[in-house]
């Protein structure tokens, strides 16, 4: 009984509009910072090196680099601070985590473009 009722809650509150992405995406991430009585978007675009969990307790791992600094931030994405996200760029990586990337530096840390599977039209 409690499964079907938090299965129902689930499904109403549920967030529509996320795009799909992987780890190894680059994301921007829109979140909403409140200072004194005013509210702001304040954009933070780097590579998805994480995804845990499913349904409304989703986390997404967003690290980028910062003058010099690598930095990373843990959105939930059924929160309300989350405005948007927008989906930059793709990354061809062959893990689900991608915690490798925090030891690399400079070239070695970029990654390359995954292919984006070709459309075909059958008539």
């Amino acid at each position: 009984m409690q499964n079907q009722l938090l299965s129902k809650y689930i499904a109403k509150h549920r967030r529509t509009d996320t795009p799909e992405f992987r780890p190894g995406d680059t994301i921007r991430v829109h979140v909403k910072i409140k200072e004194g009585d005013k509210e702001r978007l304040q954009a933070f675009e780097g590579v998805l090196i994480a995804r845990k969990n499913t349904g409304m307790g989703e986390t997404i791992t967003v690290r980028k680099i910062s003058f010099g600094h690598g930095v990373e931030r843990i959105f939930p994405l059924s929160a309300r601070v989350v405005d948007h996200i927008d989906f930059v760029r793709t990354g061809k990586v062959r893990r689900a985590k991608i915690y490798y990337i925090r030891g690399l530096k400079g070239k070695a840390a970029r990654l390359k473009e995954r292919a984006q599977p070709a459309r075909t039209t059958s008539k």
